[in-house]
């Protein structure tokens, strides 16, 4: 994956609002293949716009089916009654299990000739179980690669079997392909279900589902489906409306679990057929405040503002248990979630994917084949200034896989941020998931200050911090720093790679007015005319900005930051809530670096500095590496007329007006 797909969330206060869900990704497929297959014409609305629906819709057309877009997520589908026109297809379906399972059944009994492929990972998700049950009752299915494995090829067979096993405990898709595509054979067919079945909710989906469009299954307990002849036609219920989707619920309710809250949901709630929904209830049993109504959810963190640990069996909601393991992170305690079995053979094994990131960012893990324990880390000691929070920052690795990227979206609020890679994954089932979680979530605000040198901003920055009581980052002291660091190390001011890797190592924190390195107390020679010209031939190295640039960050911390420094506003945080460029006439600024010098007892002349300022500033503007300029949306403030406590004031009120206007 290219370097460049990740999406950087940065840390999170807060979280607040109402979120309208996408179409569920179970009911929409499920709706599509039997729109297909019924009499008649459905309209299908508030359908989900995803990756996987689309290689159903795809799918439906490559095998004849007249799917008609009618705008805002509505389709029309002409059903075929069964009967795919196009007898002879070559089917790509992605890694859409809710589609693949289901055609393959459909196909299967439908008398064609058609070939079944998706994304290297689909051709590594089981089907085995299903091709096994389907040549039970005479279906002609062979595997084009690896036994037990898509691809497919399928062949018009005669179809004489009446009784049908098939296992239940890997994948409920496969009950479900089985369930929806019976129908279309003309006599009575039982459904044996070996072993314990998982996932039932998805069934309880499946058999509503299949209800709407007219069919009715016998069920005797989970063991036993029985179709009787005659009774198996699906008709058209006319328009159907596809509900929210109830696993991606589960992000926004953890959300303002953590995030004090509320946030609600809208698009399901309390009458959904979607077993996901009961994920509010395992939130509510980590203390989280739940209320709900039939068509909307709604979480707030518990009155202690910290969730509990809970042990929990979490067959009956297989998806939206993902993000109990990450909410996990922010209780006290050990959780364990039981009975996930499943997650092992999903988009990828989420069992092992789960525990690999949740240690990324300090978690303890335990794994097994069908569990997950996790503690969060705890402190030995309190957390030194600037070291951020207990969560670590980390790059979470999604293994093309949307849960998990959604889920750890949520490490954002444990002070620390955290780095999504290849965040487009979210298309498989809701692309717009990051445009509207940042909708509902509040982040730390930044305050970033920049202008030229003798301008005040060092001045007037950590003074604004003091009285906001924010966080202080004076960024010009990180090269002072860095450059102090190599000198006493003995490392050259050209050897770039070892300045990056130096800057990578260097222990930095602020105190106050205090500033410490490696553990050591910095005083004046940080202020050196030696340690400034080292920062300043450092600060060119391409290198070493990158490598200072998460340390920059993780200064980010509640309640907010004020800092200052040359790229503040337009490169380390481009999201800065306020950007100020603070600027002042060259011969003003001289003259303070002249009042400045003759408080410590030293000597210079006005006209020398003036001069020296105008040739730092013609510097500063033509660098090649973080040039001097305005960023964009900063707003100007000239200090030339003011004096400290003037320009200090002009900046808290420019916060609070835009604090008002936010409201």
């Amino acid at each position: 994956m290219p370097q460049h797909e990740f999406f950087e969330l940065p840390p999170l206060m807060s979280a607040h609002g109402t979120v309208r869900l996408p179409g569920s990704k179970s009911i929409s497929n499920r709706v599509l293949l039997l729109a297909a297959l019924a009499q008649g014409t459905t309209v299908v609305r508030d359908l989900l716009h995803s990756d996987d629906t689309e290689r159903m819709l795809d799918a439906l057309r490559v095998l004849g089916v007249a799917v008609e877009p009618l705008g805002d997520n509505a389709y029309r589908v002409t059903g075929c009654g069964g009967d795919f026109p196009n007898k002879d297809a070559k089917l790509f379906l992605g890694n859409a299990g809710t589609a693949f399972r289901p055609l393959t059944a459909a196909l299967a009994l439908s008398g064609g000739r058609y070939e079944l492929s998706g994304v290297p990972r689909m051709h590594e998700r089981p089907i085995g179980d299903l091709v096994d049950a389907l040549r039970q009752l005479g279906a002609d299915v062979q595997y084009l690669g690896n036994e037990g494995f898509p691809p497919l090829r399928i062949a018009p067979s005669v179809l004489l079997g009446d009784v049908v096993q098939v296992r239940g405990d890997v994948s409920s898709q496969f009950l479900t392909g089985l369930l929806m595509a019976l129908p279309l054979l003309k006599q009575t067919v039982s459904v044996e279900v070996v072993g314990d079945l998982i996932s039932k909710p998805y069934i309880e989906i499946t058999l509503a589902m299949m209800a709407r469009f007219g069919v009715t299954v016998e069920r005797q307990g989970w063991q036993r489906f029985v179709f009787f002849a005659g009774q198996q036609q699906y008709q058209s219920p006319g328009i159907i409306h596809v509900e929210g989707d109830a696993s991606s619920a589960s992000y926004f309710l953890t959300a303002g679990a953590i995030g004090a809250g509320p946030v609600r949901v809208e698009g399901v709630g309390k009458t959904s057929v979607q077993g996901d929904v009961r994920f509010a209830e395992a939130l509510g049993k980590m203390g989280a405040v739940i209320t709900m109504g039939d068509n909307w959810m709604e979480a707030r963190a518990p009155q202690s503002g910290k969730l509990n640990a809970i042990d929990l069996d979490c067959n009956h909601i297989p998806d939206a248990a993902m993000t109990l393991a990450v909410a996990a992170l922010f209780a006290d305690g050990t959780t364990t979630l039981r009975n996930i079995a499943s997650w092992r053979v999903k988009e990828t094994d989420r069992i092992a994917a789960m525990a690999t990131e949740l240690r990324k960012v300090g978690a303890t893990v335990e794994e097994g084949a069908d569990f997950i324990r996790i503690t969060p880390p705890s402190p030995p000691a309190p957390l030194p200034e600037g070291e951020g929070s207990l969560l670590r920052h980390a790059a979470i690795d999604t293994y093309d896989d949307h849960r998990m990227a959604m889920c750890f979206s949520l490490v954002a609020f444990g002070d620390a941020g955290v780095r999504i890679n290849d965040p487009k994954c979210v298309a498989k089932t809701f692309p717009e998931y990051f445009a509207e979680f940042s909708k509902v979530t509040q982040a730390v605000p930044v305050i970033a200050i920049d202008g030229p040198s003798a301008s005040g901003k060092g001045t007037v920055a950590p003074r604004v911090a003091m009285a906001l009581g924010m966080h202080y980052l004076d960024s010009g002291a990180l090269y002072r720093l860095l450059g102090l660091a190599a000198q006493r190390r003995g490392i050259a001011l050209e050897a770039e790679a070892k300045l990056a890797e130096l800057a990578g190592q260097v222990e930095i924190r602020f105190e106050g007015e205090d500033i410490w390195l490696d553990g050591i107390k910095v005083g004046d020679e940080l202020r050196t005319e030696e340690t400034g010209s080292a920062a300043s031939k450092i600060a060119a190295l391409p290198m070493v900005r990158a490598a200072l640039l998460d340390k920059q960050r993780a200064f980010r911390r509640a309640p907010g930051l004020v800092a200052d420094g040359r790229d503040m506003a337009s490169v380390v945080f481009p999201d800065a809530e306020l950007k100020i460029f603070l600027t002042a006439s060259a011969e003003a600024r001289a003259e303070r670096r002249y009042k400045q010098l003759k408080a410590k007892g030293n000597g210079g002349s006005i006209a020398a500095l003036l001069q020296d300022i105008q040739a730092r500033d013609e510097r500063d503007t033509q660098r090649s590496v973080a040039p001097l300029q305005q960023a964009q949306g900063a707003s100007l403030l000239d200090t030339t007329p003011l004096n400290i406590e003037q320009a200090v004031q002009e900046v808290l009120d420019r916060y609070q007006v835009l604090k008002s206007e936010s409201k």
